[in-house]
């Protein structure tokens, strides 16, 4: 899986009272940057429900904030897969800014998913779709 890349601008409503980008923002706007990586591949959740019966849950996730992303920021989160397991993906999401001609490293998310079915949250493969499109077999993180 090629890093996958969401654009996005930081809002008000998503700011203290200091312009700053409130650190539970990174984690929704990684939500939706995984989302549209799924959108993109043509595998979007729903379909998975659908017809799997079978879901994406986040089981675990570790933020390491290295700037801070303030009002009307345009930021890029890039969503790259670290390793697939046979009910498991671990990501690996960074948010960036471009200034000035450089990129900006704002923060790192090590993200690790678990396939569910949705009643009673028990681990199932990954459908193949997925897994194909993500990159077939496990690789290493």
């Amino acid at each position: 899986m090629a890093a996958h890349r969401y654009p996005l601008r930081v809002y008000f409503e998503d700011t203290d009272a200091g312009g700053v980008a409130y650190h539970a923002n990174y984690l929704k706007w990684a939500e939706r940057a995984r989302t549209e990586s799924l959108r993109a591949m043509h595998l979007p959740h729903a379909l998975m429900m659908e017809r799997y019966d079978a879901m994406l849950v986040v089981r675990r996730i570790e933020v390491e904030y290295s700037a801070p992303a303030r009002l009307d920021d345009a930021l890029i989160v890039e969503t790259r897969l670290r390793a697939m397991g046979a009910a498991t993906l671990d990501l690996t999401q960074t948010v960036l800014r471009e200034e000035e001609g450089r990129t900006v490293l704002l923060a790192t998310l090590v993200v690790g998913l678990v396939c569910v079915r949705p009643d009673g949250l028990r681990p199932v493969r990954i459908p193949a779709p997925w897994r194909d499109a993500l990159g077939g077999t496990s690789t290493p993180a």
